[in-house]
């Protein structure tokens, strides 16, 4: 069995990250063999290069990013002892939001998605993994949200779907969505999550974006 470092190397070689690392719990529904859960997010730019390129982006098939999801990841979790666990195994669905926000290294935004100090409001996972090792000890830090003085992915929203008092308005974002205005979003990405200062600097391209927001709303493609 290899440990965490030779984990970081294959992650890295299949152009992934661990974004979180968290003790298992026993309410996680994970085998208790296991003893952390590592959260798997996209080194960008170089997984959306690399995921071009994949068979799977271009046999015209049902979602490819998750099926070249599946076939990076599962074999290199099984390489370090590991077991591979994806947003869309269930139902019961793996608790992919708890995980994050009991890590100290994601947070929740005011406008209720989850932030990275790395990736900002881009933050987003492509898998995770039971580990059999455990995970080291991480520090309360407080959430770059506190310190933002203007908010700006709070006012950034067209039609304000997003309020840290009513939560995610999902009828006003796709009504949006499906009129000329909605183009800017549905070719750049969301406008609150591209407001977030946090995100300029992840590498994430418009196209990957307009990539997602075509799967969001899909009826964009009728």
């Amino acid at each position: 069995m290899t440990g965490p470092a030779a984990f970081q190397r294959a992650l890295a070689d299949c152009q992934l990250v661990q974004a979180a690392h968290v003790p298992l719990e026993a309410s996680d529904g994970v085998p208790a063999t296991f003893a952390s859960i590592a959260l798997i997010a996209p080194q960008e730019p170089g997984f959306w290069t690399m995921a071009q390129r994949a068979p799977e982006m271009r046999d015209g098939l049902p979602d490819p990013l998750d099926r070249l999801s599946r076939r990076l990841v599962t074999p290199l979790a099984a390489s370090v002892g590991g077991l591979a666990l994806f947003p869309s195994d269930g139902p019961p669905y793996p608790p992919f939001v708890s995980w994050a926000l009991r890590s100290a290294q994601i947070w929740a935004a005011p406008m209720g998605l989850l932030v990275s100090r790395s990736a900002g409001l881009w933050v987003s996972f492509r898998a995770a993994v039971a580990l059999p090792w455990a995970a080291p000890a991480q520090p309360a830090t407080p959430s770059p949200c506190d310190t933002c003085a203007t908010r700006p992915c709070l006012s950034a929203c067209p039609v304000s779907a997003f309020s840290a008092d009513r939560g995610y308005d999902l009828a006003a974002c796709h009504g949006f969505l499906d009129r000329a205005a909605g183009q800017d979003c549905m070719t750049q990405g969301c406008a609150a999550r591209r407001a977030c200062p946090l995100g300029a600097a992840s590498g994430r391209h418009p196209d990957q974006s307009a990539f997602h927001m075509r799967a969001f709303h899909p009826c964009q493609n009728a």
